[in-house]
């Protein structure tokens, strides 16, 4: 038998892409709106480890990262670059330019794809900061939820397996919880199985909530397999409670397909079994993953055969493709809890995954048969104590540093090893990758000043952790400035301070729109609908007379900004003044799908019941709909008093 040497290898794919679009430069000040918060009744009866887990620091605010909404539905074949990790048996396809994604996984001697392979690249509004897309295996790292890194460049290397093959390394700041990771793809010469290194680490002095679930996308007919006779099922619009597993409320919900409304199962594997969750076909093949202990969680997610589930479904991929579910596997029971890392300490554990093949006939059977046949048929292929060993072996390379650069991440994490001198050794944070948007920042962490812009344009991302707060509020008080400091301030919940920051700058302000806005939200969220309507006309009155028509950030600001506004303004019941807005929004910007909506609002507001409907009867898309949100049917709702929705604008993920 010839064994084939594993490689590393950069290679183009092309893809049907959206492109993600320019970053909304408005800072999120607004709570992330999560669908997947449990309600309070939900949290009675929890085991206690799960209780103080759910309520451990869930995440309060994006910043400081800033949203990704400006994708649209329109794609383009468009060439992507991928690394390829290789040997006789399985060929792994990475796209490092969105989030270090798994796009393919494929079992040379069978030609089986182990995943589910989505023929396009639409994003759609999954992740906590947006754009977000179905398919492969991804690295969800943060909070509760899809990664902000989904549509985001890693750092990616070559380095030295523990057999002295080749490896490859994707590693990032991760910016919400500010905290470094790395996940170290290895392919032993010879092997059905993909090892995936995982490796998280605190250096601050504090502890940190950490979150983290890998999830594979599989197809839909299957048998999701894991070690559980009970799980918790999470469904909208936020009830958990305990199941049996495989059937509950009538059906074996192991199947994807016979679920009618979208839900989260995860798996209760007792302590003490062994990790693992398998997908399986009608014939018994399909993909298993198994890792050492630390990850307990595993996970059934499916999309239910409902309208709004199939709708979510063809939304995001081609008519005609097939659907999705996905399995998961997490450090906690649940995608709700938040696990405690201490300071300078870190967590670490090793992944696997290949393909399983069993007979068809017990997989498909009794659960307990099923799931004996699936563990009986693991353990030939990749015993546990093979997995133990891969990882022990592993630990000892992760601090390797990297060899050939294949990719290049954000320069974030370069700044905070440049500000607090980290030694992280395996996962270099160059001073190479810093770029304009660190420019000032690094200028404020050398000078103790920060610059003021040379030339009008909206405002760069805000740091906002204790650190740059500090050095912020003993900075030169100048309006950047001010902006800045008020928008860390009221991350950090002293919003009465933040209010003042900005007034303060606001007072020598050439450029008022930014400080305007940030008031506006403040009044908003106070409740002052009226204050904040006047604000926000007032600052987009400003950002016309300021804007330039002839780049991205500012047709982004003004899209962004005009949104917001209108949507103030209607708040506070004043339709006029939202239509002034919109007739002042770039024409190319009306035109989008997300903002045929807001005329439909606007319409709706005015009275003028038939306009909205003529909205709907033409057709559109507003590309960035988040899961669990409502609005076009709320607003067909309003608008035909309680008419069917039509199947082309019903997202709906509950009865």
């Amino acid at each position: 038998m010839v064994i084939v040497k594993t490689t590393v290898r950069r290679d183009v794919l092309t893809l049907p892409v959206a492109p993600t679009g320019p970053e909304n430069p408005l800072p999120p000040l607004r709570p992330p709106g999560d669908p997947h918060t449990p309600d309070e009744r939900a949290k009675n009866g929890l085991p206690r480890d799960m209780a103080r887990q759910v309520g451990y620091e869930p995440l309060r605010s994006l910043l400081p990262v800033r949203l990704l909404d400006g994708y649209g539905r329109k794609r383009t074949d468009t060439p992507l670059g991928t690394l390829v990790i290789e040997n006789g048996r399985l060929r792994a396809t990475v796209l490092p330019g969105y989030g270090g994604r798994v796009h393919s996984l494929l079992h040379k001697p069978t030609g089986r794809e182990l995943l589910y392979r989505n023929p396009v690249l639409q994003p759609a509004g999954f992740a906590l900061n947006g754009a977000w897309f179905s398919g492969g295996i991804e690295w969800n790292i943060g909070a509760t939820g899809h990664t902000t890194l989904s549509c985001a460049p890693v750092h990616a290397a070559r380095v030295t397996a523990p057999d002295g093959g080749e490896m490859l390394r994707l590693w990032e700041w991760e910016r919400l919880r500010d905290l470094p990771f790395q996940v170290d793809l290895w392919l032993p010469e010879d092997s059905d199985f993909l090892h995936v290194g995982v490796r998280i680490r605190n250096p601050h002095e504090k502890p940190a909530p950490v979150y983290w679930w890998s999830n594979m996308a599989v197809p839909e007919e299957r048998r999701v397999l894991a070690p559980a006779d009970e799980a918790w099922r999470f469904a909208h619009p936020g009830g958990l409670r305990r199941v049996p597993v495989p059937v509950s409320d009538g059906a074996d919900r192991t199947y994807p397909p016979r679920s009618e409304y979208s839900a989260d199962y995860f798996f209760d594997v007792p302590d003490g079994a062994r990790r693992w969750i398998a997908a399986l076909d009608e014939d018994g093949h399909g993909l298993v993953q198994t890792s050492t202990d630390l990850p307990r969680g595993r996970k059934l997610f499916v999309w239910g055969t409902g309208s709004g589930g199939r709708r979510w479904q063809e939304w995001l991929t081609e008519p005609g493709t097939g659907g999705y579910a996905e399995i998961q596997s997490g450090l906690a029971r649940t995608q709700l809890e938040h696990v405690r890392l201490d300071a300078g300490t870190e967590f670490s554990w090793l992944e696997s995954y290949g393909p399983l093949s069993a007979r068809a006939d017990l997989v498909h059977g009794d659960w307990a048969d099923a799931c004996a046949e699936t563990r009986a048929r693991l353990a030939d292929a990749l015993p546990g104590e093979a997995v133990d060993a891969a990882y022990v072996a592993w630990l000892a390379r992760a601090d390797t540093e990297p060899g050939e650069v294949l990719a290049v991440g954000s320069g974030w994490g370069a700044l905070e090893v440049l500000r607090a001198e980290y030694k992280l050794p395996g996962t270099p944070f160059d001073e190479s990758t810093l770029g304009t948007e660190q420019a000032p920042w690094l200028e404020l962490l050398r000078s103790g000043a920060f610059p003021e812009p040379c030339e009008v344009a909206p405002p760069g991302p805000t740091l906002v952790s204790r650190n740059w707060r500090d050095m912020l509020e003993t900075a030169p008080a100048r309006p950047l400035t001010e902006y800045h400091l008020g928008v860390a301030q009221w991350h950090e919940g002293d919003r009465a301070q933040a209010v003042r920051s900005w007034e303060r700058g606001l007072e020598r302000a050439l450029s008022r729109w930014p400080l305007l806005r940030c008031l506006a939200v403040a009044d908003a969220v106070e409740g002052h609908l009226e204050r904040a309507a006047d604000r926000y006309a007032e600052a987009f009155d400003d950002l016309c007379q300021e804007r330039r028509d002839d780049g991205a950030a500012w047709t982004a600001a003004t899209a962004a900004l005009g949104r917001e506004a209108i949507s103030g303004l209607l708040a506070a019941d004043r339709p006029e003044a939202a239509r002034a807005v919109w007739d002042r929004l770039h024409e190319t910007t009306r035109a989008e799908g997300r903002f045929r909506l807001v005329e439909a609002q606007i319409r709706y507001a005015e009275g003028d019941i038939a306009a909205v409907r003529a909205v709907f009867d033409e057709g559109f898309e507003a590309a960035d709909l988040r899961e669990g949100a409502e609005p076009l049917g709320d607003l067909w709702a309003a608008a035909t008093g309680g008419e069917e929705i039509p199947a082309r604008y019903d997202f709906r993920l509950r009865p």
